[in-house]
Order: C-alpha cells, then structure tokens, then sequence
C-alpha cells in the first residue's frame, strides 16, 4: 500500500482527487495481483454475506450454543418502532442489526469478520440500516466497504484489532473507527472528515477491556456491538458537522498501542478479569463446565446385563 498512516491517506486522496474507496481499491488490486474488477466483486459477496447475517438475526429467536444468547435483536428491533422508543427508529435499527450479525455469529452463523468476529456486527448494522434510510444502491455500499478496509488496515499495521493483544479498545473500537470513517464518505465527506470521524470514534473506547464469560463471543460482546453501531453514526455526524478530532486520530491510534500495551493480561480476552469473573459470571462459567461435562460423559457399564 502507498500509505501507512491516516494522513498519508487523506493526502494522496487530495493530490490525486479521489475518495477513499478508490485509492483502497487501486492499491489493493495491485498488491494482491487481481484486477480491480475482481477485488471489486469479491467485496461484493461480502457485502452479501452481511446484509443476509442482519436480516437473518432480526428474524430469529435461535439461541447461540451456549444458551447464553439470541434473540435480543429480534427484541431491539421491535422495540426500536415504537412511538415511545428513546433512539430514532433508524439509529434503533442500526443497533439491531449490530446485535444480529452478532447473535449469527454466536449461532455458527456465516458472518465477514470486520475486522474480527468479535466485532462483526458493527459495520454491518451501520451499513445496512442506513442503506435502508437512504436508498443506496449495493455498489455504494460496497465502495464504503473498501474505504472502511483502508481505515481498518492502517489500524492494524499501527495498532491492534485482535482483544486478545489490546483489550476490546481494538476490536470494538476499530470497528466503530472504521463505520465512522467509512459513513462519512458515504455520505458525501470528504477524505479529511472520515478521517476526523476515525479519531473522535476511537479515543471514546481507549481504555476498554476485552472480558469475555466463558471465553467466549457472547457476554458481552453482542451488547457492544450494538452500542457500537451507534457510536459510529455519533462520530460520523460529529465529523460531518465540522468538529474535528483535537488529538490527530494517527496519534489516537498510537494511544490505542500504549494503552493496549499496557493493559493487564487478565482484561485482554483471557477471561479471568472483568465480568468474566463477576459472581455471575462465574456460576456461568461453572454451568458452562458441567454442561460440558454431561455432553461428553461415557455412560458406564450395567454388570447386572
């Protein structure tokens, strides 16, 4: 890529006067040897693949494996339509469908990781919901796709995305960044403002750990996917209205690194911190064991046969 940093990103989409999309799109053809048409058609499926996980999870009331969660989106997404319903009705159905591409994934569901699976819900949510209030068309989306990938991809190469390296600051956070970043574009920003979008998104989740019960993508990491489908619309709202991120969000990002650096083992995705190790959720840590147990206990043999 002929950019590392979010500057040297909103610089090159200046000097060459393109969007975001199209200096992702461009690069990504030539690093990985394919076409653009074809990089182009492969994000499309993705795209696909999203859409189908929302719509799947608002329809469902299929509890995840476990028997911890399901059919919370369904319950949101009701909820969101009525007249007395605090978040308007679009920015409630962001949150649903945020919680369920993460119920689908908790099922075994097919989801894109983006950028993990423990964060999977938010682009889509943010995405798809506001595809629905705007009546854009797939290949719209699609391009916000490849700007969200840019965004996702300095992240990583200067930061984390994975919780089990920098707590949930890294997957949530970035996740929340990159639907920022990416919804401003889509909806008529410039490459400076998604940038500020990025930087007012993440350093509102510096700080946060990664704690999941069990060990695993459920409690409560569904929940912050769906606060983290709103988050996003905040920060691009903000950026679009013309407040800027004081603090450059390349620097935000370095933050991230030091904070997630920093942070205790316990609260990066080992379990043993956090709520994982409330009262509660211990006794579903124990519930989860026994269950465990009883599935792979080996009846004994009757001598009386």
């Amino acid at each position: 890529m002929r950019f590392r940093t979010l500057k040297q990103l909103a610089l090159l989409c200046m000097n060459e006067g393109k969007p975001i999309y199209r200096i992702m799109l461009e690069d990504q053809a030539k690093e990985s040897g394919r076409t653009p048409e074809q990089e182009w058609d492969k994000m499309k499926n993705y795209y696909g693949i999203m859409k189908e996980a929302a719509r799947k999870g608002i329809s469902s009331d299929k509890t995840s494996r476990s028997g911890l969660t399901g059919g919370d989106a369904k319950r949101v997404h009701e909820y969101s339509r009525r007249p007395d319903a605090s978040l308007e009705p679009f920015m409630g159905l962001a949150m649903a469908y945020a919680l369920a591409v993460s119920e689908v994934n908790a099922s075994m569901g097919r989801i894109v990781a983006t950028p993990t699976a423990g964060s999977c819900g938010v682009i889509p949510g943010v995405f798809v919901s506001s595809q629905e209030r705007f009546g854009w068309d797939d290949d719209h989306m699609v391009n916000g796709l490849f700007s969200a990938g840019a965004i996702g991809y300095i992240i990583a190469n200067n930061s984390f995305i994975s919780g089990a390296e920098g707590g949930c600051q890294a997957e949530i956070g970035s996740a929340i960044g990159m639907a920022a970043g990416a919804l401003v574009e889509l909806k008529g920003g410039t490459p400076a403002q998604a940038v500020h979008a990025v930087g007012l998104a993440l350093k509102n989740t510096l700080g946060l750990i990664c704690d999941p019960v069990g060990g695993l993508v459920e409690i409560p990491c569904i929940v912050r996917n769906g606060f983290g489908a709103v988050n996003a619309l905040a920060a691009a709202d903000m950026a679009l209205a013309g407040v800027r991120s004081v603090i450059p969000s390349d620097e935000v990002i370095q933050v991230m690194l030091e904070v997630g650096s920093a942070m205790p083992d316990i609260h990066r995705e080992t379990a043993r911190g956090g709520l994982a190790q409330t009262p509660t959720g211990k006794q579903i840590i124990q519930q989860l064991a026994n269950d465990r147990k009883k599935t792979h206990s080996v009846p004994e043999e009757n001598d009386n046969d």
